[in-house]
Formats: C-alpha cells, sequence, structure tokens
C-alpha cells in the first residue's frame, strides 16, 4: 500500500494520473495546501521541503515503508515500481529521463511563475509578467518542435514524461496560452486526455481546485511568512 500525500495542483496530478495508470494500490492523503497544512509536524516529517506531492511505500526497496518527495522523484520510483512507463533500453530510457527532467527544470517553474504574476500577484508588474509569458511560450515551442516528430514527449511511447507535463498544460488558461497556436502540442494533449486513467487522475478531489482569488489565509500559506518560519499550523 501507498500512502498518497495530494492536493490537485499540476504536480500533484502529474502522480495521480501514474497512479491510476499504473494500477498501483494506494491510500489519498489530502494535505490542503489552501489551508497551510503542508506546514505541520506530520506532513514535514514526510516531506522537509512542505511540498505535495508525497509518497509512503509501505512496501519499499528493503521491504518496509519507504519515503519519497520531489514529484520528478515520486514519478520515477513509481515507474520503476510498477515497471511500466520508463522503458528499459538506455537511449529509449534516456529520452523519457531528459524529458522528465525538462518538466521539472522547465515548465513546471516557469509556468508556475507566468500563472503567479498573471493571477496571484497582488500588482501586475509588467515585467515579470512578460518575462515568464515569453518563457512559457518558448517552451510551448520546444514542446511543438518535439512532437512534430514524435507522438510523444519521451518518443514513440507514452511515458511519465507526458504525465508530467500533461496537468502543466491543463491548466494553459491560467497562463493566458492559445493551444490552437501550437497544434501538435495540441493533438498530444488531447490523445493523453482520451486515456480513462489521466481523466480519473484529475478527478481526484477535483472539487476542491480553488484557483483565482485567494482568501487572506491561502495567500499566506503560499507565499507569507509562514514559508519562512516553516511552523505548524494552529
Amino acid at each position: 500500500m501507498i500512502d498518497f500525500y495530494y492536493w490537485p495542483t499540476p504536480n500533484g496530478q502529474k502522480v495521480s494520473i501514474l497512479l491510476e495508470e499504473t494500477g498501483l494500490e494506494y491510500e489519498l492523503k489530502p494535505v490542503n495546501i489552501l489551508k497551510g497544512e503542508q506546514f505541520s509536524a506530520e506532513f514535514l516529517a514526510i516531506n522537509p521541503n512542505n511540498k505535495i506531492p508525497a509518497i509512503v511505500d509501505h512496501e519499499g526497496p528493503e521491504g518496509g515503508p519507504f519515503t519519497v518527495f520531489e514529484s520528478g522523484a515520486v514519478m520515477l520510483y513509481l515507474a520503476e515500481k510498477a515497471e511500466s512507463f520508463l522503458p528499459e533500453s538506455a537511449g529509449d530510457r534516456y529520452d523519457v529521463l531528459q524529458w522528465l527532467m525538462f518538466q521539472v527544470g522547465g515548465v513546471g517553474p516557469m509556468f508556475g511563475q507566468c500563472g503567479h504574476f498573471l493571477g496571484y500577484a497582488p500588482e501586475k508588474i509588467p515585467y515579470a509578467i512578460e518575462r515568464y509569458q515569453n518563457e512559457t511560450l518558448r517552451l510551448y515551442g520546444v514542446m511543438e518542435e518535439r512532437l512534430a516528430d514524435n507522438p510523444y514527449l519521451g518518443g514513440a511511447s507514452y511515458s511519465i514524461a507526458d504525465m508530467a507535463t500533461h496537468p502543466w498544460v491543463h491548466v494553459r488558461w491560467l497562463h493566458e496560452i492559445d493551444i490552437d497556436r501550437f497544434p501538435n502540442v495540441k493533438r498530444w494533449y488531447e490523445t493523453l486526455l482520451e486515456r480513462p486513467a489521466v481523466e480519473r487522475g484529475y478527478t481526484l478531489l477535483a472539487e476542491e481546485q480553488v484557483i483565482g482569488n485567494p482568501s487572506d489565509e491561502t495567500r499566506e500559506a503560499f507565499f507569507g511568512q509562514t514559508q519562512l518560519n516553516r511552523g505548524p499550523t494552529k
């Protein structure tokens, strides 16, 4: 059994999709990041970086409980445990891994900053909006070129690289991206959306998704002093 610490964000959803795709047995452990539950002592013992997602595999590599945090590491761990969605041959494997790193190091951080300055920042800062929206568009362009010659980001087969990136395209409205500008990305996005496991991954706690005008409590949990104090919620 895998304890899955989750909230419906793109980083959480990429793991929920993978769990649904693999069929690995898991128990959902919601962590309400809108209320600062990621700073509780219990969760910090699992992820000292106070971010979702994280997992505790009660049948880990040595037979006992094993904790994994950071979404990219969780994706790799689960794919290897399930022996699926990560090719065995070295060349194909590294094709997938480099596109997984593309998401972890590029798509996630840049799309996230774009969404922050467009939708969350208390004041509009034109330089920041232009900076991160341009970088988001550049990354879409990279994906567009890759998908012109390949059905999936990792190459010929659907993999964890696709699962990791899809949720960030799924919230493209937050980044004010017109997907019709990127027909190959659109084809890829729509193909994955037809997969039942992808649909199930997105429905997990979907009723809890709140994006838009955050409350003062949420804004403090996301961007305020709590991030520095790392104290448990009251």
